[in-house]
């Protein structure tokens, strides 16, 4: 019969969880391939879920950083964003007389823009791309005060310069300070590069918009315009301003609004393919971590059953293999986080070239995906241990024995 320790026995199960988790780690050298079929398998989900996710984190920034609460945007109603959007000179003058603008020295803090498409070649392979180029009124610098320049100076009105963002010119060829680009209308003189507090601006060419419209041969009309507003709360009685004006038809909204907007579709979209294309990958890494725990658990049969000879209850040895499969989930957990950070984080991508040009945008691997990552790491390493621990568990003696 064995003694009773009614009053040391939640101390002498911890006990033998500490001892025979100590003895399974030990082990861990000799069965090193099955262990890192586990970590190998665990790193590569996390490092595809955080790196694509860091895509979608990347471009919210940008956008999300595009955006001032005392700033409005107005577009033709109607209109997805600017690039598709028609504002003519009256509209323009209707807009700027509205209440709630902000002035200086009496003008009104009002930039009416217009974009352009500009063909040009992208650093990586010199393929061709749409690059935006937007075409801004005579107090750009008082409505965009966080457009400051790195090298060169600011563009004369009247000529055909340009000057570039730092994003824009990652991004693309040929926009040094001194380059010339070519369209079919036009010959534009790089003649400085600038900053924008890291927002989407940065992925854009800037000019005069009057000379933009002239080169292009177009009608005069703008693509949307920018209002600095007297303050935040302000934003109701302009908007309510140009809502009920007979003759205007725009869509009023806060320019951090209309990014956030701009950034919804996509941010979406490459979440979805973070978690089909992670959900997939995690299915096989749990099925691995089954499979090299199963194997464990077979291969230490002969451990197994000592210990049960020896008095070692079942609450120590499951524990045990869910440590151990615990432990190697997080290792390939923070693997697969430090090898997505290394390579991905601060990387500068774009999204492409298209109808609404490219947005240049740099990767953010963030403390909350790295969370994220190790946490489905170590979710996986726990269920993964599960039914091998229990099997482990009810592992009979004697069938265990005669196993050697």
């Amino acid at each position: 019969m064995r003694p009773q320790h009614s009053g040391t026995a939640p101390l002498r199960t911890l006990d033998q969880i500490v001892a025979v988790t100590y003895f399974s780690l030990r082990s861990l050298p000799q069965r090193l391939g099955a262990s890192a079929v586990i970590v190998v398998g665990i790193a590569g989900v996390v490092c595809v879920l955080v790196s694509v996710l860091a895509m979608s984190a990347g471009m919210i920034q940008t956008l999300g950083s595009s955006g001032r609460d005392d700033r409005a945007i107005v577009l033709r109603n109607g209109s997805a964003a600017e690039i598709g959007s028609i504002l003519l000179p009256g509209a323009v003058h209707a807009i700027m007389d509205a209440p709630g603008i902000k002035r200086n020295r009496r003008a009104p803090l009002v930039c009416s823009e217009v974009l352009r498409l500009v063909p040009l070649r992208k650093q990586a392979d010199g393929s061709e791309a749409s690059g935006i180029i937007r075409g801004v009124g005579r107090n750009w610098r008082s409505v965009r005060s966080e457009i400051q320049m790195l090298s060169g100076r600011a563009f004369n009105p009247a000529r055909h310069e340009v000057i570039v963002g730092r994003g824009a010119q990652k991004l693309f060829r040929g926009l040094q300070v001194g380059s010339r680009i070519s369209t079919r209308t036009a010959t534009w003189t790089v003649v400085g590069v600038f900053t924008a507090n890291g927002d989407s601006h940065e992925s854009e060419l800037l000019t005069d918009a009057d000379t933009l419209i002239s080169a292009s041969g177009g009608h005069p009309y703008s693509s949307s315009v920018t209002a600095v507003l007297e303050s935040p709360d302000a934003f109701a009685s302009f908007s309510k301003a140009l809502a009920t004006n007979p003759a205007l038809s725009v869509d009023v909204m806060r320019e951090r609004d209309y990014y956030a907007r701009q950034s919804r579709t996509l941010a979406r979209l490459l979440s979805w393919v973070a978690y089909v294309v992670g959900g997939i990958m995690a299915v096989g890494a749990f099925f691995g971590a089954l499979n090299a725990m199963y194997s464990a658990v077979s291969t230490r049969a002969r451990e197994i059953a000592t210990l049960q000879a020896l008095g070692f209850e079942a609450p120590a040895t499951i524990t045990a293999i869910l440590f151990e499969s615990f432990l190697l989930a997080l290792l390939g957990g923070l693997i697969g986080a430090f090898v997505a950070w290394m390579f991905f984080n601060g990387n500068t991508v774009s999204t492409g070239s298209g109808a609404y040009g490219s947005l240049v945008f740099d990767l953010s691997v963030s403390p909350s995906l790295v969370a994220l990552g190790v946490s489905l790491a170590c979710a996986i390493g726990l269920i993964g241990g599960v039914l091998p621990a229990l099997r482990a568990a009810r592992l009979p003696l004697a069938t265990a024995l005669r196993a050697l």
